[in-house]
């Protein structure tokens, strides 16, 4: 698992201080403690009960090492792949203590992240043959997005901007503030900034954002007519982006215009946590 910036251990440590609250002061998995004998023995397997595209397992095992770093455990998929209703992800045998409580911070990873790739995988299915990028957007959970694009990427998406460090996008507010679109762009390109993405409303703002210096055009919330329209004015010279408003049941015809990329806020947005369980089975 390759996610440029995101430090797995710190992650972990401080999802599990979260859930264990303060261990020196009454804290801990009370239940566990209670209710288990601290040498008993678990054996479980990490299952889907839906068809997913799976996310997040790698981090879902160093959840369980971290409190037991003896724990057997056998990933039987990678990330990325698309499984049936039913199929195992990950048997795991170690201490019964250790494992339960490391099991909810594991399968909330893992249900979060396989629901953005499984509904990602969705829509890149449906554009599929047109040519068209999907394209995931800033629209993450505070503190989660380099997981959430890293869900996205697994559902075969394309990540956009990860931050606003690393592309201009100049947008309705900038405008207004800076007076026009050329007027925005020109201030970015004295900036010397090498990415200007600019969004365009109305097919009047395209040919100022070009001749400023855009290097890429956001076309947003226009029509399929409007948008089909807007890829023939500017035909090949930025690539284009389809944005705002796009569903399941849109996104093909708007790929169909021949716009380079897509994006969609709801992949990271709104996407249904997947149906992940772990099930303890005989030793």
């Amino acid at each position: 698992m390759t996610i440029p910036g995101f430090d797995i251990d710190a992650f972990v440590a401080a999802t599990l201080a979260e859930d264990l609250g303060d261990v020196t002061n009454g804290g801990g998995d009370i239940t566990s403690a209670a209710v288990i004998p601290a040498d008993a023995r678990f054996a479980g397997v990490m299952d889907s009960r839906d068809a997913i595209t799976v996310a997040g397992l790698e981090i879902a095992e160093a959840f369980f090492r971290a409190l037991d770093p003896d724990v057997t455990i056998e990933r039987l998929v990678e990330d990325g792949a698309r499984v049936a209703p039913g199929a195992d992800l990950m048997h795991l045998t170690g201490n019964a203590r250790a494992l339960l409580t490391a099991e909810r911070s594991a399968l909330n990873t893992v249900q979060h992240l396989s629901g953005i790739a499984t509904l990602t995988r969705t829509y890149v299915d449906a554009i599929a043959g047109t040519g068209a990028t999907l394209l995931d957007t800033r629209k993450t959970i505070p503190g989660l997005r380099l997981l959430e694009k890293y869900a996205t990427r697994m559902g075969g998406a394309t990540n956009h901007r990860v931050g606003l460090w690393d592309a201009a996008m100049i947008k309705d507010n900038h405008v207004a503030v800076a007076g026009s679109v050329g007027e925005a762009v020109a201030r970015a390109v004295r900036a010397g900034i090498a990415r200007i993405i600019v969004e365009v409303d109305r097919i009047d703002q395209i040919e100022p954002a070009l001749a400023a210096g855009a290097t890429h055009l956001l076309l947003d919330n226009m029509d399929v007519a409007t948008l089909r329209g807007a890829v023939t004015l500017i035909g090949g010279r930025v690539p284009t982006e389809a944005s705002g408003g796009v569903r399941l049941d849109t996104i093909r015809a708007i790929a169909e215009t021949g716009v380079t990329y897509i994006s969609v806020g709801r992949l990271t947005q709104s996407a249904p946590a997947a149906d992940v369980g772990l099930d303890f089975t005989a030793m």
